[in-house]
């Protein structure tokens, strides 16, 4: 009733090694169940993507007006009505709950997301399929303004995992802190990057990936999928002989909330910053000199194609990156 997990339940955190090539929203349901048995508060579903969203608890009984003891609730096709529910249940106490759907579908469930973040209601979103990547489904299913909108909601912690371990330290930071949490996630592999396992650094909402012997001369800046494009360009840019600096920016929020002197021991101070994101670039003045981003709807084709069409690539990211070095 405590609302917490058994002691110690962070030990039971997945570390997978770098490498491995894992969707995060695959992460996601492999944190979420190696969680569930230590930290007996979780309770959620799905708004009738439970599978694909990886809120999926294993062998888990479904809730029911026939079994009030189910953990797992199928919530059906109602994603307002999924975060209202979500609402009540925080706000009673002893539960932690959570529900997922496309991120996409996060527009049908705003207003109780805004009330949550109003009423400090310790809630997880799983939101999946979170860029173009999603590929076939096309344009109605690409979330493109849906990161920049939500990062505008006072008390909503929005974070963009780079890689399966990123995903594990959102799902502790989730846990472990107040108010709503939004676990941005992709449909696609992502590679596990070297220097992400066990860092707790997320918490802090953004780190120095990967840095240079000396000071850069550019600081690539990533989220999600884009940060190991952004490890990509920094050897090519190598290659040339121009050092640059990778940080992940998992959260903008909780980056927010660390002092001046953090922000620029990771952003550095008149060295010249490009982000990378594939959704909007609304926003990314504040922290970048220049933006790779996708600023218009997406398309139906393959995830890598879009990718690639839209300028996710190390060849443009290089090209802004000369742009500000001139």
């Amino acid at each position: 009733l405590e609302g917490r997990g058994i002691d110690g339940w962070q030990d039971s955190l997945p570390v997978w090694e770098a490498g491995e090539s894992v969707a995060t929203r695959s992460a996601g349901k492999k944190v979420l169940n190696a969680l569930a048995p230590v930290v007996p508060g979780l309770m959620g579903g799905g708004a009738d993507l439970t599978g694909n969203c990886g809120v999926e608890l294993d062998g888990a009984v479904a809730f029911s007006r026939l079994n009030r003891d189910g953990r797992q609730i199928h919530f059906g096709v109602r994603e307002h009505a999924m975060g209202s529910v979500m609402n009540g249940m925080a706000a009673h106490g002893g539960l932690i709950p959570f529900g997922g759907t496309f991120f996409v579908f996060a527009d049908y469930m705003r207003p109780p997301v805004r009330l949550a973040a109003l009423s400090d209601l310790r809630v997880i979103y799983s939101w999946t399929h979170d860029s173009v990547g999603v590929g076939e489904d096309g344009p109605t299913h690409q979330p493109i303004e849906h990161l920049a909108s939500l990062r505008a909601m006072p008390k909503l912690r929005v974070i963009r995992p780079a890689d399966a371990n990123e995903t594990a330290q959102a799902w502790r930071i989730a846990i472990e802190k107040g108010g709503p949490t939004a676990l941005v996630l992709s449909r696609q592999n992502l590679p596990v990057l070297e220097g992400t396992a066990g860092n707790t650094a997320v918490e802090l909402g953004a780190y120095i990936l990967r840095n240079t012997k000396s000071d850069p001369d550019v600081v690539l800046i990533g989220t999600g999928s884009e940060v190991s494009l952004c490890v990509a360009t920094a050897d090519q840019l190598a290659t040339e002989g121009i050092s640059a600096r990778v940080v992940s920016m998992p959260c903008w929020e909780l980056f927010m909330d660390q002092d001046d002197d953090y922000q620029r021991s990771i952003l550095g101070e008149g060295i010249p910053r490009v982000s990378v994101e594939a959704g909007s670039t609304f926003g990314w003045a504040l922290w970048a000199d220049a933006c790779v981003g996708i600023d218009h709807y997406g398309a139906s084709a393959p995830g890598p194609e879009l990718m690639e069409l839209f300028g996710m690539t190390v060849e443009n990211v290089i090209e802004h990156v000369r742009i500000v070095l001139n």
